[in-house]
């Protein structure tokens, strides 16, 4: 029988794990040998004896060599990349833009790799999205986060003493993040509006009862996988002269625009966080790829002018259990398409979504974007 492994995750601050009890029960019926570190659930609440009585076996540092599958969610280290059996497949978050080294070495090993960030954005594909999942946690707790730096409430009270305004929100991309931080902002009583490049969004954005903010000469401004393109210069002055009229207003703002495998845009300057009341609040969700906010520092709340900027990086990390039954469930999604039904592996990958997410595989990067990206990243060095 296959064995897939699932160990804890070295990265600082990482809380969540990438099997839970649920998925491991479902494993071990696709004809898995189920094995989990010792002490990986335990920060989302999974204790060992729980995946041990889901069917699964304590596993040890060898695991990483003897396993035919390894689950994680952050991309491996070069040493953790070395361990992996040759011929092994790795499911995982992998960031091949800043992870150069450590997909070399899966190469040189002949892992097949399935990236998360690459499953593509097909309806097919939508149970295996670990992208949308974890957004969906990320933009639920900004919305929390930035209410307990704000100075103020957020809903409308109205009480003897007299009645306090609901806080003003502006909310930054629309999308699965944004759209979750928006209905979260609403549900908590603020004022929203949002802005976004995409002309889909402004429906979904009325829908949650919040006001879009339209940019003059606005297009529509997403590709074919459903992303955000890269916007020009001149777009990104329009939509800052139009929605710094907000900013300045907002009680707190909440930035998620990001690129896959590009810096973040950068959406809120100084000039425009200076034009912040005091006590006010900016959540900038895309500082791990550089930020939106100019001021914004990676795992810091920076204050400028009584306005706090909140860098913190990871919000999923922040609630590890229901992060991981989700990221554990789309783990489990994608690796059904994978296990034939007598237990055996069909690691040639012709499905469209495993083609899609295949980074590397018998010794050869297979993902022509990042092939491309990575030939040019070579030529300007040269």
């Amino acid at each position: 029988m296959p064995t897939l492994f699932t160990p804890l995750e070295t990265r600082p601050g990482e809380t969540r794990v990438a099997a839970s009890p649920e998925t491991v029960k479902a494993l071990v019926k696709l004809g898995l040998t189920v094995e989990i570190e010792p002490g990986a659930g335990l920060r989302a609440g999974f204790t060992d004896a729980m995946y041990t009585a889901a069917g699964a076996k304590l596993g040890s540092a060898a695991s990483w060599a003897s396993a035919n599958i390894v689950a994680k969610i952050g991309a491996p280290t070069e040493a953790e990349a070395g361990k992996l059996a040759a011929g092994a497949v790795l499911v995982s978050f992998i960031t091949p833009s800043t992870n150069k080294a450590a997909v070399q070495v899966l190469r040189e090993r002949k892992v097949s790799t399935l990236a998360m960030e690459l499953i593509p954005r097909i309806t097919r594909a939508q149970a295996m999205d670990a992208l949308s999942s974890q957004a969906t946690i990320a933009g639920y707790k900004a919305v929390l986060l930035g209410a307990t730096h704000m100075a103020k409430l957020c809903p409308l009270l109205m009480t003897a003493a007299g009645t306090v305004p609901p806080a003003k929100c502006v909310v930054f991309g629309a999308g699965v993040a944004g759209l979750q931080a928006i209905a979260t902002a609403k549900r908590l009583g603020c004022s929203v509006e949002a802005t976004d490049v995409r002309l889909a969004a402004r429906e979904q954005v009325l829908s949650l009862g919040a006001k879009f903010i339209d940019v003059p000469g606005m297009g529509d401004m997403e590709d074919k996988g459903g992303y955000a393109k890269e916007q020009t210069p001149e777009f990104l002055e329009k939509q800052r002269i139009e929605v710094a009229k907000r900013v300045a207003e907002a009680d707190l703002v909440i930035t998620t625009a990001q690129i896959p495998g590009r810096p973040a845009p950068r959406l809120v300057g100084r000039a425009m966080v200076e034009s912040m009341r005091p006590g006010a609040v900016v959540v900038d969700l895309a500082v791990e790829s550089g930020g939106n906010c100019e001021l914004s520092k990676l795992g810091e709340v920076v204050e400028h002018n009584g306005v706090k900027i909140v860098g913190v990086p990871n919000l999923p990390a922040t609630a590890p259990q229901h992060a991981s039954e989700l990221y554990a469930k789309n783990v489990l999604n994608l690796i059904k398409l994978f296990v034939n039904k007598d237990g055996t592996l069909n690691t040639e990958f012709k499905d469209e979504v495993l083609a899609g997410c295949l980074l590397t595989h018998g010794g050869e990067l297979t993902h022509k974007a990042t092939a491309d990206a990575y030939a040019a990243a070579a030529g300007a060095k040269s």
